[in-house]
């Protein structure tokens, strides 16, 4: 009984195969590829295929979450489906793009940002030694 884990199931999360399309340089990027994602809740097994460049993980898992978490480790990380890394690009762009009918404007501290003096940086970031 201790041995068993209680995973809420909801829409997005279901038990699946995650193929992904990882670089790999080394037998070592091949053990912490493996490191990384066995980590993960709901994870039951990581292979990774170092001659075809490409990780397997079976569990109970999102499958966008499993490929951000390999993000924070390989940057080319991609799925192996083209089908997949489409539908991934298309909510990226769509969540980074503010509404049609919003006024959206970066703050006037990130427009002049690049043209502040070093004398100007340094009075903003003041250090302050009180405690």
């Amino acid at each position: 009984m201790a041995n068993m884990q209680i995973v809420v199931a909801s829409k997005q999360v279901e038990p699946q195969y995650v193929e992904m399309m990882v670089p790999l340089y080394s037998y070592g990027c091949e053990r912490k590829v493996k490191k990384t994602l066995s980590h993960l809740k709901g994870i039951y097994s990581v292979t990774v295929d170092y001659n075809q460049q490409k990780v397997t993980v079976w569990g109970i898992c999102n499958k966008y979450d499993v490929l951000s978490t390999m993000r924070s480790k390989r940057k080319d990380a991609r799925f192996w489906k083209p089908e997949d890394n489409i539908e991934m690009e298309e909510e990226a762009a769509a969540e980074s793009l503010p509404a049609k009918g919003s006024n959206y404007k970066p703050s006037l501290a990130l427009m002049k940002a690049r043209s502040l003096s070093l004398k100007a940086w340094k009075k903003v970031f003041t250090r302050s030694y009180s405690f």
